[in-house]
C-alpha cells in the first residue's frame, strides 16, 4: 500500500510538469542573439533554460523547461533556430555555434523596428611573402648628374652702363710740295660716361661729357680746337609702371677746362674755368620711351645760374653779367630733348636740343644750344664723326675791331656755330 501511494504521486507530478510546459509554448515574429542556453541532465531526460530577450522563437524573459530525449531534443531546437542563426558545429570546440543572420536598426525618426540581413564573411587564405635584400647588388644605383638649367625670363638689370672714350687724329704732312701748305697735326679726346637706374617707378639718368681737342700747325703756337665739360642728372617718378610719363627734377652743368684766347692774341684769355659755368636746375615731367631711344623734358620752372669766377672778366661784364657781378641767376621754362636712332645700316644720328626762355628778361628771347652728330662706324674700334653745334645767347655779346684801331667793341648777339669732322678709335666698355 504505501508504494502504491509513492508511484501514484510521482505520475501526478509527471504529468502537471508535461502540462505546464506545453501551455507555455508560443512562437513570435522576432529575432534576436540568444542571451544564454542552459542544459541541466536529470537521470534519462534534460532539463533545458532558454533565455531570450526578444524576437525569439517563444516569448521573451520566460522561462521554459522540457523534458524529453536529447536526440528530439536537439531536433526541436535546430528546427526553430535554424531560419534566424547560422548553426555550425565547431570540432576544435565539440559543440555548435550559433551566429545570427540579421541585425537589428532603429529609424531614428519613426522609432520603428529594421532588421537587415547580415553579409556572409568570406575568408581570404594567402601565403606570407618573404621579401630578402640583397646588400652585395645594387639595382638602382644613385648617380651624380649635372643638370643644366634654362632660364626662361632673365633677372632684371636695374642698372645700367655704357662707357666710351675715342681719340681722332687727322695730319697733314708737306715736303717739297709746289702747291704750298703747311704742316699740322690735330688730336680730340672724347670721352662719355653713362649710369641709367630704371625700375618700376623710379628713373634716375646721370651723363658725364667732355671733350678737349689741340691743334698743331707749322710756324705756330699751339691752339685749342675743342673744350668742353657736360655733366646731367635728371631723377624721375611715376605713378605706373604702364605710363612713360616722369615727374622729374633735373640737373644740368657746362664749363671748360682750360683758357680760351682770340687767335692769334694770345695774352688776353676770352674763357677759362669756371668762366664761363652754366648751372640749370628745374622740376618738370619728362616722357621716354623704352631703350631710352627718345626722351623731353617740360619744365616750367627752372633756374638759369651763370658764373664767371674771372676777375677781369667779370669786370667786363662777359657771358651776361652785370660788371663786377660773378654770377647772373634767371627765372625760366626749359624744353630739352634727347633722339638717338640709326638712320641707315651702320650710322646712328644722335640729336641734342635745349630751349630756355626767361620770365622774367625780355621773356620770348629763346636761348639755343642744339648739338646734331652723326657716327659712322667702319669696324669695331675705327669710327668717324660728323658733327655740328649750334649757340645762340641773348645775353652773350659779340665782340670784334670794326675800325682796326685794335680796340674791340660789343655788338649784338649773334649765332655760334661749331662744325667738327674725324676719324678714329672708338673703346667702348
Amino acid at each position: 500500500m504505501r508504494s502504491v501511494f509513492i508511484i501514484a504521486i510521482l505520475v501526478f507530478f509527471h504529468s502537471f510538469s508535461y502540462a505546464q510546459v506545453t501551455d507555455s509554448t508560443e512562437v513570435v515574429d522576432a529575432i534576436k542573439p540568444i542571451d544564454s542556453i542552459k542544459i541541466v541532465k536529470l537521470n534519462d531526460s534534460l532539463n533545458i533554460v532558454m533565455h531570450l530577450d526578444t524576437m525569439g522563437v517563444f516569448k521573451a524573459r520566460d522561462t521554459i523547461k522540457i523534458l524529453t530525449r536529447i536526440d528530439s531534443l536537439k531536433i526541436k531546437l535546430d528546427s526553430l533556430l535554424k531560419p534566424f542563426y547560422t548553426i555550425k558545429f565547431d570540432s576544435t570546440l565539440q559543440k555548435d555555434i550559433y551566429a545570427p543572420r540579421y541585425r537589428m536598426a532603429v529609424n531614428s525618426l519613426t522609432k520603428d523596428t529594421v532588421y537587415i540581413t547580415i553579409p556572409k564573411v568570406s575568408d581570404i587564405i594567402s601565403f606570407r611573402k618573404t621579401l630578402i635584400i640583397d646588400t652585395l647588388k645594387v639595382f638602382n644605383p644613385v648617380q651624380f648628374v649635372t643638370i643644366d638649367t634654362t632660364k626662361f625670363a632673365a633677372d632684371p638689370i636695374w642698372w645700367k652702363n655704357k662707357n666710351s672714350i675715342g681719340l681722332d687724329i687727322s695730319e697733314a704732312a708737306f715736303v717739297n710740295w709746289n702747291a704750298g701748305g703747311n704742316n699740322s697735326v690735330s688730336g680730340l679726346l672724347r670721352v662719355s660716361l653713362v649710369r641709367s637706374y630704371k625700375k618700376l617707378h623710379l628713373l634716375w639718368n646721370n651723363e658725364i661729357f667732355a671733350r678737349y681737342g689741340l691743334n698743331s700747325q707749322q710756324d705756330q703756337q699751339l691752339r685749342k680746337t675743342d673744350d668742353k665739360l657736360q655733366i646731367n642728372s635728371t631723377f624721375g617718378y611715376r605713378k605706373d609702371t604702364i605710363s612713360n610719363w616722369f615727374y622729374s627734377v633735373k640737373f644740368n652743368f657746362n664749363t671748360q677746362f682750360t683758357k680760351g684766347f682770340r687767335y692769334p692774341d694770345t695774352s688776353s684769355p676770352i674763357s677759362r674755368f669756371f668762366a664761363p659755368a652754366y648751372l640749370f636746375l628745374g622740376v618738370g615731367s619728362q616722357y621716354e620711351i623704352k631703350q631710352q631711344r627718345f626722351s623731353i623734358y617740360l619744365s616750367p620752372v627752372t633756374l638759369k645760374s651763370t658764373f664767371v669766377l674771372d676777375e677781369a672778366l667779370s669786370n667786363d661784364g662777359a657771358f651776361g653779367v652785370n660788371k663786377g657781378k660773378k654770377s647772373r641767376h634767371e627765372f625760366g621754362a626749359l624744353v630739352q630733348s634727347t633722339w638717338n636712332t640709326e638712320v641707315v645700316e651702320n650710322i646712328i644720328m644722335s640729336n641734342r636740343l635745349s630751349l630756355y626762355s626767361d620770365y622774367l628778361n625780355h621773356f620770348g628771347n629763346v636761348d639755343i644750344d642744339w648739338e646734331l652728330s652723326f657716327k659712322l662706324t667702319i669696324n669695331k674700334y675705327i669710327k668717324a664723326n660728323i658733327g655740328t653745334h649750334l649757340i645762340y645767347d641773348n645775353d652773350i655779346k659779340f665782340k670784334d675791331d670794326i675800325d682796326n684801331d685794335g680796340e674791340l667793341e660789343t655788338l649784338g648777339a649773334r649765332i655760334q656755330l661749331k662744325q667738327l669732322l674725324g676719324i678714329g678709335v672708338l673703346f667702348s666698355f
